[in-house]
């Protein structure tokens, strides 16, 4: 045999390996997508979240649905090939590509905000996937009122511009600012933790902090020391919606050891629960974490965070709530705030002292609106006696942003003692004109302009249910005095407010 044969005869070996291997390749990229697999997410503060793609093959192609983080399961909408990846997608706009990667996935998720790094799913038997076991609920019975919150909430939250990025010094800057903004002189209490801030549970099943939050007590007495108070967020489900610890059958531990840290509110969001629970068991539910606070010996704000469902306001005072979301999340845009908050007016008759319908955070400052739109935005909560939780970032607030949250005249309507929330009373086209009672006997009307186009509004105070003619009526947004006639007329910015009392 010649060299020449001998060269042609390995040249052709090496190409067949190399078929063999593009084909092999090319079969497992092909091989249908099933099971379950575990998508794993460490974090810099030393968490790791668990998430799981589950896949079914079909003759139309693959179905399946996500586990995110544990705590809720999002079935696939649709599926399409591109080359050797299947893209996947969820209803709430979230994509996920996957491919085949020897005995794994390899996964890039898009979660509305721009791609992820690729990780890696390995596979798992399908139980992992599965919620934890239901715990038996408790008989249904009325938790004593908690005497907290005799008028709406007011403080900040971490959530809004924050969200996983909040940590010990973060918080500790809200303080601080919250002070010297003028904002706690303004009435601004609560400096408030949300998800993100959980490490999981010790050896005794208490749960502590991850490495964002190294002492929760110290953290406490240092807001503490600035007059005021600090909240702190959790579900009663096994995982929050981040993904972190929940409060599942840890209520009464958990309750007693935020007393020990010195916590001061709580919000408890739904999330994961709705993985193990019926909406017809939400009550019962959230009884259980407040029967916890009502005797882990320290007064503690309970705010349910069950986005309105299954009508909360009917029962969350009886669970000992001092709040309640009656919608899903807001977002920092006009269409948000606008359909939210003109859509609460049916909800007047549950709101009271001690119990409020939370139309969820401000996003004042955040930069979705403008400065207009923002006005009514605080304009319309403070008329709704909604708590008051601005989300922005204290720290870097413009002096329009400042001017708006510390409006001294407009929280004063917030925060009335009589506590009755305003209702719709009169809409001329794009005007709408909202009315409460307050505790003087004085009136408070808001005259809103939902169209983009200023636009005129005029009507007699009769239409509004004030009378013929109000002795005084003050205008809240310039701080002054105004003629008070048998007719009140003005014209209004395009998304704006003019906010009166009128006595």
């Amino acid at each position: 045999m010649t060299s020449s044969t001998i060269a042609w005869l390995r040249q052709s070996l090496l190409a067949l390996l190399c078929l063999s291997a593009l084909c092999a390749g090319a079969a497992a990229s092909a091989a249908p997508l099933e099971g379950t697999w575990r998508l794993d997410e460490p974090k810099p503060f030393g968490v790791t979240l668990h998430s799981y793609l589950k896949f079914e093959p079909t003759a139309a192609g693959p179905k399946g649905s996500v586990v995110a983080n544990g705590s809720v399961e999002l079935p696939f909408v649709d599926a399409k090939q591109v080359g050797a990846e299947t893209v996947f997608r969820v209803s709430w706009g979230w994509t996920f590509r996957v491919r085949r990667d020897g005995a794994n996935l390899s996964v890039v998720a898009n979660y509305g905000g721009g791609e992820e790094p690729p990780a890696t799913a390995v596979p798992v038997p399908e139980s992992d996937s599965q919620p934890e076991p239901r715990l038996p609920l408790p008989p249904v019975h009325d938790v004593a009122d908690n005497g907290l919150a005799r008028t709406p909430p007011m403080g900040w939250n971490s959530w809004n511009h924050f969200a996983e990025r909040v940590d010990d010094r973060t918080v500790r800057g809200a303080a601080d600012r919250m002070v010297s903004s003028g904002m706690a002189a303004a009435g601004y209490t609560y400096i408030n933790i949300d998800d993100t801030w959980e490490a999981g549970r010790n050896a005794s099943g208490e749960i502590v902090p991850n490495s964002k939050f190294p002492d929760m007590a110290a953290l406490a007495a240092y807001v503490h020391s600035k007059g005021l108070k600090l909240g702190i967020y959790s579900s009663p489900g096994p995982y929050t919606c981040g993904g972190y610890a929940g409060s599942h059958g840890h209520e009464d531990q958990d309750a007693r050891t935020y007393a020990v840290w010195g916590i001061d509110y709580l919000k408890y969001d739904w999330c994961s629960a709705g993985r193990i629970y019926t909406l017809d068991e939400l009550r019962p539910v959230y009884q259980r974490m407040g029967d916890a606070l009502a005797h882990c010996g320290r007064p503690i704000v309970f705010s349910l965070c069950e986005y309105g469902m299954h009508d909360v306001w009917t029962w969350g005072p009886k669970v000992g709530g001092n709040l309640w979301r009656t919608t899903g999340d807001i977002q920092d845009n006009w269409k948000s705030m606008s359909d939210i908050g003109f859509n609460q007016g049916r909800l007047a008759p549950y709101a009271g002292p001690g119990h409020w319908n939370d139309p969820d955070m401000l996003e004042i400052g955040n930069g979705g609106m403008s400065a207009t739109e923002y006005r009514t935005h605080f304009s319309l909560w403070c008329m709704l006696a909604a708590p008051l939780m601005a989300g922005n970032d204290l720290g870097r607030m413009s002096e329009d942003t400042r001017e708006i949250l510390t409006n001294r005249d407009v929280i004063a309507v917030d925060q009335d003692r009589l506590g009755r929330e305003a209702t719709r009373t009169l809409k001329l086209g794009d005007i709408e004109v909202w009315t409460r009672p307050l505790e003087s006997g004085a009136v408070a009307v808001a005259i809103f302009n939902r169209g983009p186009a200023e636009a005129p509004a005029a009507f007699d105070w009769g239409q509004v249910g004030i009378g013929a003619k109000p002795r005084s009526v003050r205008d809240l947004w310039r701080h002054a005095n105004v003629e008070a006639g048998s007719q009140y007329s003005t014209t209004v910015p395009g998304h704006g407010v003019v906010m009166l009392t009128a006595d």
